[in-house]
């Protein structure tokens, strides 16, 4: 804008007063500041806005043009303020998280229930995506806050809040593995030698669960078996219980077909650690003066 917008403030309080003394009382400021204040605006303008006599100030066509523009343009702006006004009182805010469809419907949701229970104002956008693919989305800025697993290696650039311990097993069915013995000699039944031989099925290797594995597998022998490799958990899971082999899970995800024994556990020959679930975001994020008050109210809920 090629004029001061004090400018035209000041010449719209003029016009709606029809006063310049009366101008300068609403806005505090003398009215030799007005009156310089309107002729500065006209010079700008190289036209005349106002008509002048004893009685106030009237306003020429052009300056009808231009009242009737400004009135338009601090309506709107007084609009704004109280619309931001009242979202700030009732807590309306956006908030996007980044979660693997698995993590998002066995943990999310439970906690989702309840925050928008408290927070009914806050628009939550979701971006169902790898957890692998999260950590970018969270250093790229394009969501505010992610569930993953708890990332190993250096990550100094994020914030890990921990909500949960989960436990990664193998899993298959009674007939698979009843089937996979009659294919094997009596004498070679131990775990690994199943193993070997058997259909395995894990995520795929961009997967942060899949990583976790393959890094408590590295100091075991080499898996010869025969590999199926999906991007979803779910999958593993439906897979698991057509017969289709030995699938390596997140047991709490599983918890009711153990119990019913529609699946059973598959006793690995090798140890695989708890790991923790949780929420991550930027550090620099919660290290502004001002981070948004969605991500800080979602922070201080999980906190709790």
């Amino acid at each position: 804008m090629e004029n001061h917008l004090n400018l035209y403030y000041i010449f719209y309080t003029a016009a709606k007063c029809g006063n310049i003394s009366l101008a300068a009382k609403e806005l505090f400021i003398s009215q030799p500041a007005v009156s310089k204040a309107v002729s500065k605006l006209e010079e700008n303008l190289k036209t005349a806005l106002f008509v002048r006599s004893s009685k106030g100030v009237k306003l020429t066509p052009e300056g009808e043009i231009l009242f009737r523009q400004a009135e338009h343009a601090f309506l709107a702006l007084n609009a704004g303020e109280e619309q931001i006004c009242r979202m700030r009182e009732l807590g309306v805010g956006q908030l996007s998280i980044g979660v693997s469809n698995t993590l998002c419907k066995y943990i999310l949701l439970p906690y989702l229930q309840t925050f928008i229970k408290e927070n009914p104002h806050i628009r939550i956008s979701i971006e169902c995506q790898s957890s692998f693919h999260t950590l970018e989305a969270l250093k790229d800025g394009t969501v505010d806050i992610g569930l993953i697993g708890e990332p190993k290696g250096k990550n100094t650039d994020i914030s890990f809040f921990p909500v949960t311990d989960i436990q990664d097993g193998f899993v298959t069915t009674k007939s698979y593995l009843q089937n996979l013995k009659k294919r094997l000699p009596e004498t070679e039944t131990d775990p690994a030698t199943l193993l070997s031989h058997a259909t395995l099925m894990m995520l795929d290797k961009v997967n942060l669960t899949r990583q976790y594995i393959d890094d408590c597998l590295k100091n075991y022998a080499p898996l010869n078996a025969q590999m199926i490799e999906v991007s979803s958990m779910d999958l593993l899971i439906e897979f698991v219980k057509i017969d289709l082999g030995i699938a390596c899970v997140i047991e709490d995800f599983v918890k009711k077909e153990l119990s019913e024994n529609t699946l059973i556990r598959f006793p690995h020959p090798f140890s695989i650690p708890k790991r923790k679930i949780g929420f991550a975001c930027l550090k620099q994020s919660l290290k502004q003066t001002n981070p948004t008050d969605s991500l800080k109210e979602f922070i201080q809920f999980i906190s709790c």
